[in-house]
């Protein structure tokens, strides 16, 4: 994580350099645009560690899949279809599911359908692209979720 501060850190300073107007300028937006997203991002991150920590570990480490993955990776892909949640509130909350014991392989699947699947859009998205085009890319998303998901459970050694 330390490098990715460092490469920052020289890019930033680099984009000074070369126009001190401009980065200045893109920091501006870039701190008005997180002041944004901070209230929706602290309250939810505030919700699910209420729910975390009412809710025991050994639950959740059932329910998604410690005795069986493939099951949580199932209830997992489902839920991440049906829930509708920013990546920058998905990300954080995976993270304190994979301390909690969650498989990579189950966050992955939850993660792969929450940004790829959307069942509480499809009304939206029907209006644009039509049902049939809609249900097809729904479904091959959800079956793509699934397949990276059993990758990337086979990479880190949760499928066999």
């Amino acid at each position: 994580m330390y490098y990715l501060y460092i490469v920052t850190a020289f890019a930033l300073a680099f984009s000074l350099i070369a126009d001190r107007k401009k980065t200045l300028m893109a920091i501006k937006i870039a701190v008005k645009k997180f002041v944004n997203i901070l209230p929706a991002f602290l309250t939810m991150l505030i919700l699910v560690s209420i729910v975390l920590f009412l809710v025991p570990d050994k639950t959740i480490s059932n329910c998604l899949g410690n005795n069986n993955k493939f099951v949580g990776m199932i209830f997992a892909s489902v839920f991440g279809s049906i829930t509708l949640m920013p990546g920058f509130i998905a990300f954080p909350l995976c993270g304190i599911l994979l301390k909690k014991g969650v498989p990579y392989m189950v966050l992955s699947a939850f993660t792969t359908t929450l940004m790829m699947v959307g069942v509480l859009t499809y009304p939206i998205e029907k209006e644009y692209f039509g049902m049939k085009v809609t249900v097809i890319r729904n479904v091959i998303s959800f079956f793509i979720a699934i397949i990276v998901a059993l990758v990337i459970g086979i990479f880190f050694g949760e499928v066999f």
